[in-house]
């Protein structure tokens, strides 16, 4: 955040490089912009907010079990416990 003495030369040097009779038009725009700027970011989280409150699940994709890349893992019976295989054959 900017201390009063430091809006004081910033204001002395927009006077200097734009003029007087520039300055208003100059700061009308920059404000312009500002708010253009604050109502984008604000549309973009918006959006970005719906999108995660999207609650529709997305369906899964039926891929034969032939085509998977492994071997998928079977449901344990009630009370039984797997314990997974060791590799290197120990």
């Amino acid at each position: 955040m900017l201390s009063i003495p430091d809006m004081a030369i910033l204001g002395v040097l927009a006077l200097l490089v734009f003029g007087e009779k520039k300055l208003p038009g100059v700061m009308r725009q920059a404000g312009k912009m500002m708010r253009d700027v604050q109502n984008t970011s604000q549309s973009f989280l918006r959006e970005m907010d719906r999108a995660a409150d999207v609650s529709d699940p997305i369906p899964p994709i039926d891929v034969p079990v032939a085509e998977l890349p492994f071997e998928p893992a079977l449901p344990a019976e009630p009370g039984e416990t797997r314990e997974p295989e060791k590799e290197g054959g120990n």
